[in-house]
């Protein structure tokens, strides 16, 4: 395992992999080349972007300011449109905000444009609302959206009073006939979450998800639930825990990454961990990041990180370089 050194100018605010290069779009468009060469970016932003994502596919990416309430949607270099979303608390939790292609293949942005807790699906190009209609939300602060790989399935790691991280699970085809189905409790029973406070989330594959608790437990005990500092795999189609596994002492932060079987976090720094067994495959403590506890609370940075979609790299932010680290 090798950790490869890339000297930055000023610290990444966002990574992405364009093939063998990394790119900042919230640092407009600078670029690292495969031999660590840093390109000047095409242009730059008048408004101060603090974080940044893009779809799976590449074709759109986003920047935003991840306690702020603009962002901008992005078509290569070309912004598409300007993004919004509530100010209520937006000081107070990060930004909600997915982009991801649906099961026919056309690319959506999933945010929450007008009420903190209300969810809406619009097409990325046009802008067209694909989930208008009446609501009815429930009393929910989502964040840290993410489409399962068929864009079946949405996951939100957000929050509820008085603040609990939490986690819910909605169906996107059913949301397009129904815009209602993402006002309620949606497939991942509550019983299944609140007993360890959920601090991240991510999709394994287009049934499975991770999701990781830290150490704080809900005052209600629920036997059937994710306990604090766990490491748990739920099945959408079976509607229940696949695996629920100790994670070790280290609060597993908000960030986590999918790779095969396993899941990187980052509690100050990157670990490599088995989702089955919760053990700790690998780590790498010479790459210290910002350790983030939760999606709400304090206003410190999220870790800026990003796995090539070989699986074998992963390029990890810090002040004076970007470290390169080839997985085990």
């Amino acid at each position: 395992m090798t950790v490869r050194s890339i000297p930055v100018k000023s610290a990444p605010k966002s990574l992405m992999w364009d093939g063998d290069e990394l790119v900042c779009v919230v640092g407009g468009g600078r670029r690292w080349d495969r031999d660590g060469v840093e390109h000047r970016a095409p242009f730059m932003w008048s408004f101060p972007f603090d974080a940044g994502t893009a779809s799976a596919s590449g074709r759109c990416s986003a920047v935003y300011q991840e306690r702020g309430t603009k962002a901008v949607l992005l078509e290569g270099e070309r912004a598409v449109r300007e993004l919004n979303r509530s100010y209520y608390h937006a000081p107070d939790y990060d930004y909600p905000l997915a982009l991801g292609a649906l099961g026919d293949g056309r690319e959506v942005v999933v945010h929450c444009p007008d009420e903190y807790n209300v969810l809406q699906i619009e097409d990325a190009a046009s802008g067209e609302r694909l989930t208008a209609g009446a609501r009815e939300p429930e009393d929910v602060f989502h964040s840290r959206l993410s489409l399962s790989p068929d864009g079946r399935y949405l996951l939100s790691v957000g929050w509820v009073w008085q603040p609990f991280g939490t986690a819910l699970v909605y169906d996107t085809a059913l949301a397009l006939a129904d815009p209602g189905t993402l006002d309620g409790a949606g497939l991942l029973p509550a019983a299944a979450v609140m007993n360890g406070e959920v601090t991240a989330g991510c999709w394994l594959d287009a049934d499975r998800l991770v999701l990781a608790t830290g150490a704080d437990e809900c005052d209600e005990e629920e036997t059937a639930g994710l306990p604090p500092r766990h490491l748990g795999v739920w099945s959408v189609s079976e509607g229940r825990w696949l695996h629920r596994s100790p994670a070790g002492d280290a609060e597993p932060g908000v960030l986590l990454l999918p790779r095969g079987d396993q899941v990187i976090s980052f509690p100050g720094h990157p670990r490599l961990l088995d989702t089955t067994t919760g053990r700790l495959v690998a780590e790498w403590p010479e790459v210290g990041v910002p350790a983030k506890s939760a999606c709400f609370g304090r206003a410190d940075p999220t870790p800026v990180a990003a796995l090539h979609p070989d699986g074998k790299r992963l390029a990890v932010a810090q002040a004076e370089r970007i470290a390169v680290i080839t997985l085990p």
